[in-house]
């Protein structure tokens, strides 16, 4: 088995990965071009176009990230090819963390203190109970599953959503067009999970914004494709909300004249709500290819859906 991986950190992921394939042939961008024509699988996140140009006999890829919108919308890519993603794989953990951070920082006030500190203002807000901020999570995969558990363990409400039935212990989960309509009713803070796909693209519109209650707040550790940025701008200038914390973006790194930098309301991050966590990855990925090798079923992309 001839394996290659495109990835900033490839060398690690090839050390890492060679300990737990002994046998097989970990390649990286250095191999020659005679050994990317015998190449037969790719582990790689965001790979180039031309890539697989050079990959003449692939049998199967291996996206070495949770989302696969970049992947799926790569011209190059053969159709016809097994695509396994990244489930969870340690990622739950720290983007439970940063949604609960975003969560905090509206729900106590600390975005009010930052004004208030530029103008040396000294004031105190009276706390908000936890019981009366209800939080709704759009997405309901492993990560926001997972997201949304924690919160709801933490003492919020949780409202969670997604296309198809769900099931959460101490979550009360929505689904389907009404689903959603009834869920941003109801939130003081939104948390979207989604995966980015033609069905959600900009699902996060000035309909659904304005379906929200008056001054709730947003937080997009998910895709950056989920919000229409027109709309999101309109929604903070009116105080329909309240602030956002975004961690993704259409383009990345977003551009330096992107009015979003500047805008007072909102909180940006460079896409660092969740790395992928190589430790606990590699296992994954290991076995991934253990099963595109043997034949054995495993879970794959379908890319009408896009997850």
């Amino acid at each position: 088995m001839r394996v290659l991986i495109h990835h900033g950190n490839a060398d690690a992921w090839r050390e890492a990965l060679s300990r737990r394939l002994p046998h097989a042939e970990i390649l990286t961008a250095e191999a020659s071009a005679e050994q990317r024509r015998h190449v037969d699988y790719l582990a790689a996140w965001q790979p180039p176009a031309e890539l697989f140009g050079e990959l003449k006999r692939l049998k199967g890829i291996v996206n070495l990230g949770a989302g696969v919108d970049a992947l799926l919308d790569n011209p190059a890519l053969p159709r016809d090819l097994p695509i396994v993603k990244l489930r969870d794989a340690g990622m739950a953990g720290p983007i439970a963390d940063y949604v609960r951070y975003g969560v905090l920082h509206f729900q106590r006030d600390f975005d009010r203190y930052a004004r208030q500190q530029a103008d040396a203002e000294w004031c105190e807000h009276a706390v908000t109970d936890k019981a009366d901020w209800p939080v709704g999570v759009l997405g309901l995969g492993a990560i926001g599953a997972k997201v949304a558990t924690s919160l709801a363990a933490d003492g919020f409400p949780v409202h969670g959503w997604s296309r198809s039935p769900r099931t959460l212990e101490g979550v009360t989960c929505h689904h389907g067009d009404e689903g959603l309509t009834g869920l941003l009713g109801r939130v003081r803070s939104l948390v979207l999970l989604l995966p980015g796909t033609t069905a959600t693209h900009q699902l996060i519109n000035r309909e659904t914004l304005g379906q929200l209650p008056q001054g709730a707040s947003l937080i997009n550790p998910g895709r950056g494709s989920l919000i229409e940025e027109s709309a999101l701008l309109d929604a903070l200038d009116s105080g329909q909300l309240r602030g956002a914390l975004l961690d993704a973006f259409p383009v990345e790194p977003l551009p330096a004249e992107s009015p979003l930098w500047s805008h007072p309301r909102i909180l940006i991050t460079p896409h660092m709500a969740g790395p992928t966590p190589l430790k606990d990855a590699v296992d994954q990925v290991a076995e991934a290819l253990r099963a595109f090798e043997a034949g054995t079923p495993q879970p794959t992309i379908d890319p009408d859906a896009g997850y």
